[in-house]
């Protein structure tokens, strides 16, 4: 920190990434995850940052802290236009971590987007986890965290299009699980009335009540907590979770630079096919299979 004089001003310069830190290593035991990268059979993982405000972060945490192969990180340095490529966490976007990570050489891959709050997980061989299927994880191994260990699990959320993959989780701990509107504030809303401790959503945002706003680099040092809790690999931790709750299938699809009225048209068939009492119950067949709405 910095404190200077500027007229009849004082300014204080603070190490955001030195205060980041410090705070992760309140919540996360630091040893315990360095343990998976210098210990007698150390793991590779894969972090992207897709050259947006992460890359100080990943350094000092991956690195330097957790002690990973410089190798780790890719795309670190910060440019303006993000290396001319959209710096969204996703399949579509983070093509080159899912090449990489298809090799099989690393257990762990993970992108985040421009400003750092969103996240991808990938396990070996680019094996995808869905937004819905990692807070579902998450949520169901809370308790090998130090700081849940400290502050209790109070509950969880998603927002509305997320899949209910952490309702069954909630159900079966019997914890309170809250739908919301899309929109982080909402989270907060439950966080500020102590009714919260994970929440995401469908656009690969994923957080706790450590802060009121998603948080990748959390999601990622949660995922390697839970790899060394429980031994096993992402697609292992995956397989048992669908053993045991049962599997959500989930799609998001994007849509860009779309004219308005054949856009709106098709909301406006879809809100009558949805408000259409008849609509429940109604079966549809595709691929050879039927589908019955409920």
């Amino acid at each position: 920190m910095e404190v200077a004089g500027v007229g009849n001003m004082v300014v204080e310069v603070v190490d955001s990434v030195n205060d980041y830190t410090e705070l992760m290593k309140e919540i996360f035991d630091f040893q315990y995850i360095r343990e998976m990268f210098t210990g007698p059979k150390p793991i590779r993982i894969l972090v992207n940052s897709m050259h947006g405000v992460t890359g100080p972060y990943v350094k000092r945490v991956f690195l330097d802290e957790l002690g990973a192969d410089p190798s780790t990180a890719i795309n670190m340095d910060i440019l303006e236009d993000f290396g001319g490529r959209h710096p969204d966490p996703n399949l579509t976007y983070a093509t080159d971590l899912v090449e990489m990570m298809s090799k099989g050489d690393h257990a762990l891959g993970c992108a985040f987007d421009g400003d750092g709050d969103r996240n991808m997980v990938l396990g070996q061989n680019a094996f995808f986890v869905t937004p819905g299927d990692s807070l579902a994880v998450l949520a169901n191994n809370l308790e090998c965290i130090p700081y849940f260990q400290r502050t209790g699990v109070k509950g969880y959320a998603r927002s509305m299009p997320t899949t209910g993959a952490v309702d069954r989780v909630a159900k079966m701990n019997g914890k309170q699980c809250y739908e919301t509107p899309t929109g982080w504030k909402f989270f907060g809303n439950l966080m500020d009335d102590g009714r919260l401790s994970l929440c995401g959503e469908e656009s690969f945002g994923t957080g706790s009540d450590h802060i009121r706003e998603k948080d990748g680099i959390w999601t990622i040092l949660a995922w390697l907590t839970i790899m060394k809790h429980r031994r096993a690999s992402v697609r292992q931790i995956m397989m048992d979770h669908w053993f045991t709750f049962g599997r959500n299938f989930f799609t998001r699809y994007d849509y860009e630079n779309c004219e308005s009225e054949p856009a709106n048209k098709m909301m406006a068939g879809l809100e009558s096919f949805i408000a259409n009492p008849s609509t429940i119950g109604q079966t549809f067949s595709s691929g050879g299979k039927s589908y019955t709405v409920k």
